[in-house]
C-alpha cells in the first residue's frame, strides 16, 4: 500500500495574529500556497493537500476572520482585504518562504494576488480555481452586496445579513451549479456555518462583504502582474459558480496567452466534485516549474 502523505497542523504568530495553517510534504520541496474563500478555511483543502504533498510542500493558512486563526481583541484588527493580505505577508515572513506558487479561490484571490503585487519575484506559479480578476466574472449572485456597495445604509446591511449569513445560504453555495448534490459531503458548510455563529463573526463577514469593491479597483493591476510575469497559470473553474462566472475564467488568456483554462462540470467549491482531477491538473500544468 502506497503511504498516504501525513497532514500537519500549526500555528504561528504573525501580525499580531495567531495564525491556523495545514502543511504537507517534504520541507525542501517547492512551495504552493493554498488560499481559501468565504465561508470557508483550509478545511476546504483537506483532501487535495494529501494528494499534492508528494510533489510539493503543500501550506495552507487560515485567514483572519476564518477557520481557526485566533485574534487577539487587543489587536484591534480592521477587516479589510489589504489588511488581510498585510497578515498574509506576514505570515509568508514568519514561514520564511521565498518563492511559492499560489492557489487562490474566492477571497484567497484579492488577497494572494495583493501578496504578488507586493512580491511578484517570489511566485513561480499561478492556480485560480473560481478566483476571480476581472469585472466580467461577476455574477448575478453579487446584486444583493452591489446593492449594499451602492447604499451602505443599516438597512442593505441587515439584508445581507439576513439572506446571505446563515446555514441555508451556506449551502446553497456548496450545492449551486452541482448537477449531484449529494456528492457534497455536508460537514463542509456545517463546519462554515457553525464558526461564522461565534461572537462578533458575522460583522466581521459584513465589513469584509462591503470592503470587496476595493477588489474591483485593483483587478487591472492584477491583470498587469498576469502580463508582466507570464508564469504559469492553470484556471481551472466550476462553470456552475453563481458568483464567478466562466467570462471571468476566459478573461485570463487576454493577459496570459499561454495560461491553461479549464470549465468544470460543478459549482463554486469545486474541490468537493472533482478533487482528484483538479490535483492532477496541477501536477500536469506546474510540474516541477515551481522550483
Amino acid at each position: 500500500m502506497s503511504t498516504v502523505p501525513r497532514v500537519h497542523f500549526h500555528r504561528v504568530d504573525a501580525d499580531g495574529v495567531n495564525v491556523f495553517y495545514r502543511e504537507a510534504g517534504q520541507p525542501d520541496a517547492p512551495v504552493l500556497l493554498l488560499l481559501h474563500g468565504y465561508p470557508s478555511s483550509s478545511h476546504q483543502f483537506r483532501t487535495l493537500i494529501p494528494l499534492l504533498a508528494p510533489h510539493y510542500r503543500v501550506i495552507a493558512p487560515d485567514l483572519p476572520g476564518f477557520g481557526f486563526t485566533q485574534v487577539p481583541a487587543e489587536r484591534d484588527y480592521v477587516y479589510s482585504f489589504d489588511n488581510l493580505a498585510k497578515t498574509l505577508e506576514a505570515f509568508v515572513e514568519a514561514l520564511g518562504l521565498q518563492r511559492y506558487a499560489l492557489y487562490v479561490f474566492d477571497y484567497g484571490a484579492p488577497t494572494g494576488l495583493r501578496l504578488a503585487l507586493a512580491h511578484p519575484e517570489r511566485v513561480t506559479a499561478l492556480v485560480s480555481q473560481n478566483g476571480n480578476a476581472y469585472l466580467e466574472g461577476l455574477g448575478d449572485a453579487w446584486a444583493p452586496i452591489r446593492d449594499y456597495w451602492a447604499e451602505p445604509t443599516a438597512q442593505h446591511r441587515q439584508a445581507v445579513h439576513d439572506n446571505v449569513l446563515n446555514l441555508e445560504a451556506t449551502r446553497w453555495q456548496y450545492v449551486e451549479g452541482v448537477s449531484d448534490p449529494e456528492q457534497i459531503a455536508p460537514e463542509g458548510y456545517y463546519l462554515d456555518a457553525l464558526l461564522m455563529e461565534r461572537p462578533g463573526n458575522k460583522q466581521i463577514q459584513l465589513d469584509l462583504f462591503y470592503d470587496y469593491r476595493n477588489n474591483l479597483t485593483l483587478y487591472p493591476a492584477f491583470q498587469q502582474f498576469f502580463r508582466d510575469t507570464q508564469v504559469p497559470t492553470l484556471v481551472i473553474w466550476g462553470k456552475g459558480d453563481p458568483f464567478f462566472i466562466p467570462p471571468g475564467a476566459e478573461a485570463y488568456r487576454r493577459d496570459n496567452p499561454n495560461a491553461h483554462v479549464e470549465l468544470l462540470d460543478t459549482g463554486h467549491f469545486a474541490l468537493e466534485t472533482h478533487v482528484e482531477h483538479i490535483a492532477q491538473r496541477i501536477i500536469d500544468v506546474l510540474g516541477h516549474s515551481i522550483v
